[in-house]
């Protein structure tokens, strides 16, 4: 059963300016976005997460594996107008926001295509919408603002200045994203980091 709306991937416009960005409102398809939902890893520590390091419903694997798979590979390629062709992914989940979380950023260099999908139900706060900006240090310089909610899709390639951030935010805020890394060992190295980050958070947590 496929869960994910392509044909509205397909049929949303790209902006080009001042970097290439997608926003989508309902990229899971509305027979199956609930049940999708309610399979999201239980994660009670903030920061990113390897998606193996959690619990989670096999519903999220399905996911998982079709935002991976070839098809959307392919069609995210040819949207953004990028060879992805045996360029690996590498997919982290987030549960919470701390304080310090949402500064002003690119992505790293190490990344080609970032895809954010937000499982969040209802979303009131101003804090926590993902912005896309267009200057390094002002957050109020804005492309989109984005509420996390439930199936809202983000995507960008990874620029110079594909600028994003939000206004800070602490508690549940919930995210699986999606990156096309430059190669294999880019992905290993990335994967490693927050490996070891989710250990320690749980060491922390039960000390």
């Amino acid at each position: 059963m496929a869960l994910l709306d392509l044909a509205a991937f397909r049929a949303a416009p790209l902006v080009t300016e001042p970097f290439k960005h997608i926003v989508l409102s309902n990229f899971l398809l509305a027979e199956s976005v609930q049940a999708v939902a309610q399979s999201f890893p239980v994660i009670d520590v903030p920061g990113l997460l390897p998606v193996e390091a959690t619990r989670r419903g096999p519903l999220f694997d399905a996911l998982v594996a079709e935002l991976t798979g070839p098809e959307m590979t392919r069609t995210v390629a040819e949207k953004f107008g990028l060879d992805l062709e045996g360029h690996p992914t590498m997919v982290t989940v987030r549960g919470r926001c701390q304080e310090r979380d949402g500064r002003i950023h690119t992505d790293s260099v190490t990344k080609r295509i970032t895809l954010l999908l937000y499982f969040n139900e209802n979303w009131e706060g101003e804090g926590g919408r993902l912005r896309l900006l267009r200057s390094q240090t002002d957050m109020e310089d804005v492309i989109a603002e984005v509420p996390p909610a439930l199936g809202t899709l983000v995507m960008f390639q990874r620029s110079y200045n594909s600028y994003h951030g939000h206004e800070s935010f602490v508690g549940p805020r919930r995210a699986v994203m999606v990156n096309w890394m430059v190669n294999s060992f880019a992905a290993h190295r990335e994967l490693m980091r927050h490996r070891i980050s989710a250990r320690a958070k749980r060491i922390l947590r039960y000390a």
